[in-house]
């Protein structure tokens, strides 16, 4: 049997109830920059919207068309900073509603929602 080689996530969907509103919060709060944004399927009505987050490889994708995915339901995604102190400024600063920054045994952390309700942690690992 071969050995299975992958290199990356390129997408994680994230679920929406209203993609441009969602594209907002994503680009204006997160800093976010639209890779697409395009019509797609069969009759064009729906829309393949991605983004790339500032330094992040993974590509977000803002879906409406998955029936198991209502809007909301990704929850502990985490978002790794190298200083979450500033990040977290900056993010109250654009409008995010987001925790208190806490020590847990693993990383400090903090945790937020997108206005669909999927869950994000903002993450700082600890120095090695």
């Amino acid at each position: 049997m071969s050995e299975l080689r992958y290199s990356k996530i390129r997408v994680i969907s994230i679920p929406v109830k209203d993609q441009q509103a969602a594209k907002k919060f994503y680009t204006e709060i997160l800093g976010g920059m639209v890779e697409a944004d395009m019509s797609m399927g069969p009759d064009g009505k729906l829309r393949w919207i991605s983004l790339q987050l500032p330094g992040v490889e993974t590509r977000l994708a803002l879906v409406t068309w998955f029936p198991q995915m209502p809007p909301g339901s990704a929850q502990g995604m985490v978002l790794l900073t190298d200083d979450i102190a500033n990040t977290h400024a900056e993010l109250k600063k654009r409008g995010l509603v987001i925790s208190g920054i806490k020590q847990q045994p693993y990383a400090l952390e903090a945790t937020f929602s997108d206005p669909d309700g999927n869950g994000w942690v903002l993450q700082q690992l600890p120095e090695r």
